[in-house]
């Protein structure tokens, strides 16, 4: 048997006498506290919730009739009193603890159901400082975390979905729960608290301009529990963080079935990409395979772009994800169902296009309302053994970089347009990365080698093999334009891209042999530009 401080043995099942129920979100609260009442449970309650519940026709007893104390302070300070917290902490089973509830007239709370403040959706929708701040919940946490720390004797219920739960358990057993079922709730109850401290304390860092918070702390709410992770041994939950930037988290699910731990992955890779088109600039198509892309390009129609995309590497593009950066139309939807494709993903999609899509009803398709905006600051997260990295978001763009011309050659302007869009999709490319681009679309990706001679090698032969399956008598790397994500160290991975066609180079500089690589880009009468920026993905 578990046992609590002094070695008070903890009571398996505990009789549900008096609950408090202090809730912002009013999801099904009357019907709890009916069912309660008819349970024979006294209710407690503050505020709103009071108001709610004696407006249905409830026996409610307002807190402050408790405390003896009125709420003051706009409602700041209602619950913060030892009648409260008393009633929460006290051990039942402890001597000492029942003469001072006697002594003080402390009545114990066997359940309470609190939930909280809306910070995180204040915090979406854009409140500014001092709203923001009035949506910090102080006493709501404070009494969640004491039900739950005494969970040996209080049963703590803070979120509406488990309200049927704690129902069904109450009427089969006499308004009791068992030990097992608090630990559930109190566990629950934590990590709720965790996640809104976490969400304050990054917001605080935020709008501080802190870059490196003593404590950081990465929070969430589980979205879905999944099948499994990266692999089926694996297990893996989604979990969702509250903000609200367009993408795979956000997106609305019209059809198919659950994404995988690897779709929702590879989905975010495909949105974050093609978000770096704007809209109004034209359409836009980009092809995910292993969070790496296999065709990027854009077009004079969707559909264009989608056709131009996929000859970079249709055999790759098999089982792919595919995101847009317009309107999922039924021309481009023809298209897309023609090869095998896990996920689409788009900012909307027609009606016509929806019914061409649903004749593949294992085919996910996710709209978004936008892009994202690849400016927009924020963090990044990956675990390592024992730690957590975080940084902020790779949000600069190529079109906001000063592009310095290093060679006797200044790139033509059709050139120019290449070297950005390949230097766009280099962004989003597991390094070392090296990308052909021609006239608007990706012709070769070299993508995660240890060598960026490889990469590039590797980015030529893809574009070899795709010039084959399209009946071309050359690659398109012929008078490309080459992107490397980092500097070149040595003029080789240059010389490696110039043997296959290229014609411009785009890449960050930076190296001790920038001349060595200068001369031989003259040397071979090719235009290169430095960008002063890396783009580094691992």
């Amino acid at each position: 048997m578990a046992v609590v401080s002094k070695k008070i043995p903890v009571p398996d099942r505990v009789k549900i006498r008096t609950a408090l129920l202090s809730v912002f979100d009013k999801t099904g609260v009357v019907d709890l506290a009916r069912a309660l009442n008819d349970l024979g449970v006294r209710l407690l309650s503050t505020g709103g919730t009071y108001k709610a519940l004696i407006e249905a026709g409830l026996p409610a007893t307002d807190v402050s009739d408790v405390t003896g104390f009125p709420e003051i302070m706009d409602g700041r300070v209602k619950t913060l009193h030892p009648s409260v917290h008393g009633g929460l902490l006290a051990i039942r089973d402890d001597e000492e603890h029942v003469e001072a509830m006697r002594a003080h007239k402390i009545e114990a709370i066997d359940l309470a159901v609190i939930n909280l403040y809306p910070f995180e959706a204040v915090l979406a929708a854009g409140g500014d400082y001092p709203t923001t701040v009035e949506n910090i919940d102080i006493g709501g946490p404070a009494m969640i975390r004491a039900s739950a720390k005494n969970h040996a004797y209080v049963t703590v219920v803070t979120d509406p979905a488990d309200y049927t739960q704690l129902l069904d358990v109450l009427k089969a057993d006499d308004c009791q729960t068992p030990y097992a079922l608090r630990q559930q709730f109190a566990a629950r109850a934590y990590a709720r608290t965790a996640a809104y401290d976490a969400t304050i304390s990054n917001w605080f860092a935020d709008a501080l301009a802190i870059e490196a918070p003593r404590h950081r702390v990465i929070g969430g709410s589980l979205r879905e529990e999944m099948r499994y992770g990266e692999n089926p041994h694996q297990k893996a939950g989604f979990y969702v963080s509250g903000d609200q930037r367009p993408g795979v988290a956000t997106a609305k699910l019209l059809q198919g079935k659950q994404l995988s731990y690897n779709n929702i992955n590879d989905t975010d890779a495909a949105f974050e990409l093609v978000s770096e088109f704007l809209p109004e600039n034209g359409p836009a198509c980009a092809i995910i395979k292993h969070a790496n892309p296999c065709g990027v390009a854009v077009g004079k129609t969707l559909a264009d772009a989608y056709r131009r995309a996929l000859a970079c590497d249709s055999v790759s593009a098999f089982g792919g994800i595919i995101a847009l950066n317009q309107t999922l139309d039924a021309e481009t939807a023809e298209e897309i169902v023609k090869l095998f494709t896990e996920v689409i993903i788009a900012p909307d999609v027609t009606d016509e296009a929806k019914a061409i899509i649903a004749r593949k009803a294992n085919l996910r398709l996710l709209v978004t309302g936008g892009l994202a905006d690849p400016r927009a600051p924020g963090l990044t997260a990956k675990t390592v053994s024992g730690g957590l990295l975080v940084q902020s978001r790779d949000n600069l763009v190529v079109e906001d970089l000063d592009l310095k011309v290093v060679t006797k050659r200044a790139p033509t302007a059709s050139e120019l347009e290449d070297m950005k869009l390949a230097f766009k999709i280099a962004k989003h490319v597991k390094s070392n990365a090296v990308i052909y681009a021609k006239d608007g679309q990706a012709v070769g990706i070299g993508a995660g080698q240890m060598s960026r001679v490889d990469s590039a090698r590797i980015a030529a032969m893809k574009a070899e093999d795709a010039a084959k399956a399209l009946g071309l008598g050359e690659p398109l790397t012929r008078g490309s334009a080459v992107a490397s994500e980092a500097f070149y160290p040595f003029a080789d991975g240059l010389l490696a891209a110039i043997a296959a066609g290229a014609t411009a180079v785009i890449q960050p500089g930076g190296s001790m042999r920038d001349a060595e690589v200068i001369a031989a880009a003259d040397e071979h009468n090719v235009a290169m530009v430095f960008t002063g920026v890396r783009h580094f993905r691992h």
